[in-house]
């Protein structure tokens, strides 16, 4: 891009373009994503790009986010028109137009191809990446086992040499639920970026938050138990039992009192207990074995 008659902003747009995008891309593969934060589609697909560019960085992909509201110049030089917009660049020009890759599966089938074909170089491995990786999957199988405050201190590390690591934002928030820190676990999470938010593994931990604010600890939980022994028609005590085994972290004994309540009245204060125990899977991550059971018993309830 020639800068003769430009302003001093433009001239520091195509500077920063030069060397972020052009200079990278005579040896490497560049995405170029051109989005704006008011623009929902690209909120949805932005994650999907930076996973599969960080997927593919090794091979020496490199993705460059441009904010189409602050680089209007360069998102004019190449006849942005609508957004989400996304250019592959090899040795300083487009060889792909990405923009109609919406899903993992064909946005790797693209850059497959497009590595086929084109000298890219390999990119080298970072060896703090490896052991931010290292740190959370430490970090993570400390929660799996029931050592959130060990785990707590490793997600801490981590946020210190990786602020903006996703999933080890979303470990650290996890880390915090555990310990009945929500306030603090609510607030890591509105802290991330809006084009990074709707990950899977924080829309997890949002769903704990939300269930958390919900499980009130109950005082007498043996005697609120007997009460509902004793009339077990009472839906409204059956799902403050729940509420209060959820608090303590008693999920096969909240799951039991929930599907008895869908059982026998599924639409009981408007499907509250369906909703309650959606939130319950969805807080476990859906993915999960245990999940996966539950909602076996689910199904067989629903429709028996």
């Amino acid at each position: 891009m020639a800068t003769l008659g430009l302003s001093a902003a433009e001239r520091e747009a195509v500077e920063a373009f030069r060397r972020d995008v052009v200079e990278p891309s005579m040896t490497q593969l560049v995405i170029v994503d051109f989005w704006a934060e008011w623009c929902g589609p690209c909120k949805q697909l932005g994650p999907v790009i930076e996973k599969v560019a960080a997927d593919y960085a090794s091979r020496g992909v490199k993705l460059v986010k441009i904010d189409v509201d602050k680089d209007k110049f360069i998102a004019a030089q190449f006849r942005v028109q609508s957004i989400p917009t996304v250019y592959a660049l090899f040795q300083g020009q487009p060889v792909a137009d990405l923009t109609n890759a919406r899903t993992e599966s064909q946005l790797s089938r693209m850059l497959d191809q497009l590595l086929a074909q084109l000298p890219v170089q390999p990119g080298d491995a970072d060896p703090m990446a490896a052991d931010i990786e290292q740190f959370v999957a430490m970090g993570q199988a400390m929660l799996a086992e029931g050592d959130a405050q060990r785990a707590l201190s490793v997600f801490e590390q981590v946020a210190e040499m990786a602020p903006d690591h996703i999933p080890a934002i979303a470990g650290h928030a996890q880390a915090l639920l555990h310990l009945g820190r929500v306030d603090e676990a609510e607030a890591l999470l509105a802290a991330v970026p809006a084009d990074k938010a709707k990950d899977a593994a924080l829309a997890q931990v949002r769903a704990g938050v939300t269930l958390a604010r919900e499980a009130s600890p109950v005082a007498d939980l043996a005697g609120l138990a007997r009460q509902v022994e004793a009339a077990p028609e009472d839906l409204e005590k059956r799902y403050e039992l729940a509420g209060g085994l959820m608090a303590i972290g008693d999920r096969d004994g909240a799951v039991d009192q929930l599907l008895a309540s869908i059982a026998q009245d599924r639409a009981w204060n408007g499907g509250a207990a369906r909703d309650r125990l959606l939130k319950l899977f969805a807080a476990v991550g859906l993915e999960d074995p245990w999940v996966a059971a539950q909602r076996r018993r689910l199904s067989a309830v629903l429709f028996t």
